[in-house]
């Protein structure tokens, strides 16, 4: 190593080919890089989808999904399992465990899937697909003034193909329409005179409406291809076939006994942009794909096409470029500050030469890291730019030890070359410890098992590249640019200075002033206070360990707060109206009508109180989806946040607008979400249990329980009450006349769902002919009763003769957890700023053992916010002891002790009484993103410690007494630390100090460090100190009573021991 240090000092030439490299490498390494909102993480679910059309959940859950669930049971790799069956539908997601395959794991669910012997006929194939992370980059509404939703469908499919020949754009959706079928719609009188049956019609037309070739003819010439191409792709070209020819000549077609439209299914779905009919169109990144430049194509593209049509427009709905650039550029600007900030410290504190030379280390250390980025699948987005945030501080640490050292051995009267050289060599331990135990901590991040910590991991990579990258600065490229600088030469006084030397006398004045501080920091404030404490230790002790308890019964009495997840920004508000299943479609249109004028007066209020004479509306834009019958959803975008005053939060206006629309009657639920929730709801429980009526009844209790906490909103449930059933029972005579319940159901189902006469291919769709009654025909239970059925004779009698019915509510949907029945209950919370944490803790505590008392078939699992929390806490428990051990081993290896990387590890949970009262004064609750700035305070706390620990030992090597060596160790490494910390803290201090809304979801991270460093520097110089006279103590005391002999303090140490040990050799 001292070579490769002496070769690189004695030649600078090789250096600045070095530097060259990097910056050529390094530059080309930022362009190549992707943005993206959040870092990229690769999904980690199985989708098995169900279609199974006319059956009932029942069907799907006993037919289906209850064998499916059954193969998947033990198969290794599968975190958990949960499915939903629903009418004509049903799906089985498969959660795949951290670290395992995904393309492995889908061929395995696969072969699970195709072990089930046996499925119900009618069945549609299963698909068995992985999950894609869907990233959503820009949508937009596509309206007219009186376009018809066929025709807004058919330029929304010209959009998309114009967009796809776009490069970078491949993700494109179209919503906003329910999809297209053909109709043959019969009536009862015509079937009768005609005496067909809906399988005779469906059967012509399939057999009719074909494209099939039926071989070749050879001739001498040529070849011939046999072919019949009758083959039809819209109504009207249907309504020739024949359905029956008689032999007395009659022709029967289809247009004499049916009317066949091209139409839309009945399943309403239907988007609304600012009350227009619309489609919606959006377009996703993948992995691959650069978020801000395909939003800036696609506007491109709107602003051409608005100018080139005017009777359709195109209208952004929601860009999320906007919002990236916006933070981009709000953590850009903070990490400059924060450059200036340390750069401004180094120069006062250090020699500005040796400053610059060592601030020069940042642009170096990034442009390193950018060079490797891309090979780690880092982009550009708020995580990433929040870890450079982050390491700024951190890189210059080992630049300070490492010149201030330099500078020490030249004031000792060594040439430069040489001073460079033995300053770089001794402090080689410490430097490359401290950078390990910080790469150490922040590899934590890759071990954490939930959505925190697969977006945190990026962090992670940032910090480690940029730190590796600035050790090889610190250790090659800064010592041989200081070697040959003008910071070790002898200062020349120049009659005419010019304006650089000018600028650099300033500064020495400056310097002397920073020295004049540091010395009396170091010798009015610091050295009396170590005495103190070195004098009184027991008293000192208790003062550290009191305000530790202080902090943790504040943390527990609720004085500082306490929450799970942090709220996330949210440029929108989505409110969510469900009515009980079979409502019809115009009811729950003019009820989520209601609410979208209401809040156009919210807009109207809120813009005149927070946005006079700015000439912006609070509201950009509002979207209504009616997505079924009983299910619609008005969402409301609003400004992007840095474009609005701060007191404009999503829940103001969801808040409001609850107020101004009342209580709605007859809602099975009506939630005013404000989003931002991040990892699920703060509150969700699902119950457990294969006794639907223990199941049901306990949803009830809980729901009502939930509805008492005056805390909580937004109470909802997975199990809305079921649609209506006609349930059908045949009477004696049904029996009597040869017929039975599947051959009365299979004609009820064809006259009222419809019988699948064929499906092909037009276009993009997939069009699907039905034969079924007209809907006039099956619009009341009169038209059941009297629809006719078949006997095996061929006899016709109305179904009332034969059948009698009743009417009860059914189930809309039936969910699994881990092959269990499932009904989750979640709620939110009034206020963000309280705390679910308690409530969550009651519910486990109380509530559910009392509820598992009166109903014991009932088990509970925590869901939402809570298993992210359990998931993210339980990876920590496994993979944080780890760390730790290396993190000790790292120390014991460089200072060859048991005890001093013990008392080290020790500091931490002292550090925790600044990162409480850090939150408190800011204003913050402690969340999960807290515990994550903790584990990167370990790496940062443990490197101020080497240093001192570092310096006592020379000093004991040296000959000093065992208090002198201690209290010089303090004194001499005081600089050193005071500003290495303050660099930490001043890299982060603009993002603690930002008001902006998009940085609040940082801060708790930020202030954890930034203030665990403060208090850490305070333990480093006088709390392990402290520690070390203790455990000095005890070294000798335990010496004596093994040996009865009274030793010296310096004796027990093990630096002592080893230069006794070497000297014996």
């Amino acid at each position: 190593m001292r070579k490769i240090i002496e070769y690189f000092i004695r030649y600078h030439v090789a250096v600045n080919v070095f530097i060259l490299a990097f910056f050529v490498f390094g530059i080309i390494g930022a362009l190549s890089l992707k943005s993206s909102f959040f870092p990229l993480t690769e999904s980690k679910i199985i989708n098995v989808s169900i279609a199974y059309p006319g059956a009932s959940p029942q069907e799907i859950e006993e037919g289906i999904v209850l064998q499916i669930e059954d193969n998947l049971k033990g198969l290794k790799g599968v975190d958990r399992v949960t499915s939903t069956s629903r009418e004509n539908s049903g799906s089985i997601t498969v959660e795949i465990e951290k670290g395992e395959s995904l393309d492995f794991m889908l061929l395995e669910v696969k072969n699970a899937v195709d072990r089930v012997p046996s499925f119900p006929t009618g069945m549609e194939p299963l698909v068995v697909s992985k999950q894609e992370a869907v990233r959503e980059t820009i949508s937009f509404a596509l309206s007219g003034k009186g376009i018809p939703l066929v025709t807004l469908k058919q330029i929304a499919r010209q959009v998309e193909t114009d967009l796809r020949a776009i490069d970078g754009i491949s993700q494109i959706e179209i919503s906003g329409f329910p999809e297209e079928e053909i109709e043959i719609a019969v009536n009862e009188l015509d079937l009768l005179a005609y005496n067909l049956t809906f399988s005779d019609v469906a059967t012509a037309v399939s057999s009719a409406n074909i494209l099939v070739t039926g071989g070749n003819v050879k001739t001498v010439a040529e070849e011939y291809l046999i072919r019949a191409n009758n083959k039809q792709y819209y109504g009207k070209e249907l309504l020739n076939i024949i359905v029956r020819a008689t032999p007395d000549g009659k022709v029967i077609r289809l247009k004499d006994v049916a009317i066949v439209r091209d139409r839309f299914s009945e399943t309403p779905n239907a988007t609304y942009f600012n009350q227009d009919l619309a489609v919606n169109i959006s377009i996703t990144s993948t992995n691959n794909e650069d978020l801000i430049s395909s939003a800036d194509k696609v506007n491109d593209y709107i602003e051409e096409y608005n100018q080139k049509y005017e009777n359709v427009r195109l209208d952004v709905v929601n860009d999320r470029s906007i919002t990236l650039k916006q933070r981009t550029q709000l953590l850009t600007e903070n990490a400059i500050v924060g450059m200036i900030l340390v750069l401004l410290f180094l120069s006062v504190f250090l020699n500005t030469r040796l400053a610059l030379w060592v601030a020069f280390g940042l642009p170096i250390s990034f442009l390193g890291m950018f060079i490797f980025a891309a090979q780690f699948d880092v982009t550009i987005n708020v995580l990433s730019l929040f870890g450079m945030i982050i390491v700024i501080g951190i890189l210059v640490d080992d630049g300070i030890v490492i010149a201030e050292n330099i500078y020490q051995h030249y004031e000792k009267g060594k040439k430069p070359i040489q001073a460079a050289i033995d300053g770089t060599m001794e402090v080689i331990p410490p430097v490359v410890s401290a950078i390990i135990t910080t790469l150490l901590a922040f590899s934590l991040f890759f071990f954490l098992d939930s959505r925190i910590g697969e977006f945190f991991s990026e962090v992670a990579v940032i910090v480690i590249l940029t730190l590796v990258v600035s050790l090889v600065e610190a250790l090659i490229i800064l010592p041989a640019h200081l070697a040959h600088s003008k910071a070790l030469r002898a200062q020349v006084v120049d009659e005419n200075p010019s304006k650089i030397k000018k600028f650099f006398s300033f500064m020495r004045v400056i310097n002397t002033g920073g020295d004049r501080l540091m010395a009396f920091l170091r010798d009015r404030v610091y050295t009396p206070i170590l005495n103190r404490v070195l004098k009184y230790k027991i008293f000192s002790l208790g003062v550290f360990v009191a305000l530790l308890v202080l902090t943790f019964g504040s943390l527990g009495g609720g004085v500082i707060g306490v929450t799970m997840f942090p709220r996330v920004a949210s440029d929108a508000a989505n409110i969510e109206l469900v009515m009980p299943a079979g409502t019809n479609v115009k009811i729950t249109d003019s009820i989520i009508s209601l609410i979208e004028e209401k809040s156009f007066i919210v807009n109207k209020e809120l813009t005149e109180k927070y946005l006079k004479g700015t000439g912006k509306q609070l509201f950009e834009n509002t979207i209504v989806e009616i997505s079924s019958s009983s299910g619609a959803r008005l969402r409301i975008n609003l400004l992007p946040g840095e474009e609005r005053p701060d007191e404009i939060k999503s829940d103001l206006i969801t808040n409001r607008l609850e107020e101004l629309v009342g209580p709605v009657i007859g809602t099975e639920r009506l939630i005013y979400g404000s989003g931002g929730n991040f990892g699920g709801s703060p509150v969700s429980v699902s119950l457990l249990s294969n006794n639907i009526e223990e199941l049901k009844a306990s949803k009830l209790e809980l729901k009502k329980y939930l509805e008492s906490n005056p805390l909580l909103k937004d109470i909802g449930d997975n199990d809305p009450a079921g649609i209506k059933e006609i349930s059908i029972e045949l009477k004696e005579s049904a029996y009597l006349l040869g017929l039975d319940l599947r051959t009365v159901m299979t004609q009820v189902r064809s006259g009222f769902f419809g019988a699948q006469a064929q499906r092909f291919q037009r276009g993009q769709d997939e069009i699907k002919v039905w034969v079924r009654y007209d809907k006039n025909n099956r619009s009341s239970i009169n038209d059941l009763d009297a629809m006719r059925i078949i006997t095996p004779t061929g006899e016709r009698v109305t179904l009332k003769d034969i059948a009698s019915y009743s009417i009860a509510r059914g189930d809309v949907a039936i969910n699994h957890l881990e092959g269990k029945r499932e009904i989750q209950v979640y709620a939110d919370l009034k206020d963000p700023s309280t705390s679910a944490t308690d409530i969550m803790d009651d519910i486990k505590t109380v509530f559910i053992p009392q509820l598992q008392s009166k109903h014991p078939t009932i088990n509970a699992s925590y869901e939402g916010q809570n298993r992210e929390k359990d998931k993210l806490v339980g990876s920590l428990g496994v993979a944080g002891p780890i760390i730790l051990i290396l993190i000790y081993i790292t120390i014991a290896f460089t200072f060859r002790s048991y005890s001093q990387p013990f008392l080290l590890i020790l500091l931490i949970p002292f550090s925790l009484t600044a990162v409480a009262w850090g939150h408190w004064l800011l204003d913050f609750q402690v969340n999960i993103l807290s515990l994550l700035g903790i584990i990167a305070l370990i790496g940062i706390m443990v490197n101020d410690g080497l240093v001192l620990i570092g310096k006592f030992n020379s000093n004991l090597k040296d000959g000093m007494t065992f208090d002198l060596a201690l209290s010089e160790a303090g004194k001499s490494r005081f600089r050193a630390i005071f500003l290495t910390s303050l660099t930490t803290i001043a890299g982060l201090a603009p993002l603690l100090l930002e008001k902006s809304r998009q940085a609040q979801f940082l801060k708790p991270m930020a202030i954890s460090i930034s203030f665990g460093i403060a208090y850490a520097t305070v333990l480093t110089l006088l709390v392990l100190p402290l520690f070390l006279s203790f455990s000095n103590t005890i070294k000798k005391n335990s010496k004596w009573l093994i040996t009865g002999n009274d030793v010296t303090k310096e004796e027990v140490e093990r630096a002592i021991k080893e230069q006794n040990e070497a000297d014996d050799h």
